[in-house]
């Protein structure tokens, strides 16, 4: 146990190979025998076998509970602003593009004292479309560049608005996060959600009219 104050970070651990050059701890009460093989958060090509020599680690936070995501909220990722295709606009009956530029955020600092690296992954979108229209996706989108597709063409973000006018959309983004004490990455319950800010987007009305030419061959011709 670690302390500081009234405040404490627990770590504790059962030992599954003996490790000749790394730390020797030992568990209150180590149990049966266990498989020597090399336990599963043991990072092959990070870490040397030897010093991996820890099965099941748990993070106690000072309330004497395990570590929650709501004790990371201070490393948390900035919101995501969900960008559209095309940009800030989109026509009626049309699908338009939506993205959520969000990655994987990490970052370090102290935690109870103690210093850490917290690692978010995003794993769920929620797009707010503006027009009572929500989904909910497992990817943040590309655009129809990036996805070498032609424009207003459907995608997995994407949106068909019925009417013109003027919509407000969002995006709210889930995130895993993952913990590093110096022993590896250990996973941390539940999920942060963390609202995007409105983005304001414009959809208008495409209409077709039989022409004599081309705006090209008469610029000056209605429509042009």
């Amino acid at each position: 146990m670690t302390s500081s104050g009234s405040s404490n970070v627990t770590i504790t651990a059962k030992k599954t190979t003996p490790g000749s050059g790394g730390p020797q701890r030992t568990s209150p009460d180590p149990g049966p025998p266990r498989d020597t093989a090399l336990p599963k958060n043991c990072v092959a090509d990070r870490m040397d076998h030897s010093r991996c020599a820890f099965e099941v680690v748990r993070i106690t936070s000072p309330a004497g509970g395990p570590l929650t995501i709501s004790d990371l909220t201070a490393f948390a990722p900035d919101p995501v602003a969900a960008t559209s295709d095309p940009a800030g606009a989109g026509v009626a009956g049309l699908p338009t593009n939506f993205v959520a530029p969000a990655t994987v955020h990490t970052r370090t600092g102290t935690l109870l004292d103690l210093p850490v690296t917290v690692r978010f992954t995003p794993v769920a979108f929620d797009f707010d479309y503006g027009d009572g229209t929500t989904t909910t996706t497992t990817t943040a989108g590309q655009t129809w560049a990036a996805l070498h597709r032609p424009q207003f063409t459907p995608t997995a973000t994407s949106h068909t608005y019925r009417d013109r006018g003027t919509y407000t959309a969002h995006v709210t983004v889930h995130y895993a996060a993952e913990v590093d004490l110096g022993n590896g990455w250990f996973p941390v319950d539940g999920e942060l959600t963390i609202p995007g800010p409105a983005q304001t987007l414009r959809i208008y009305e495409a209409t077709t009219a039989l022409v004599q030419h081309t705006c090209t061959e008469q610029p000056t011709a209605p429509g042009c």
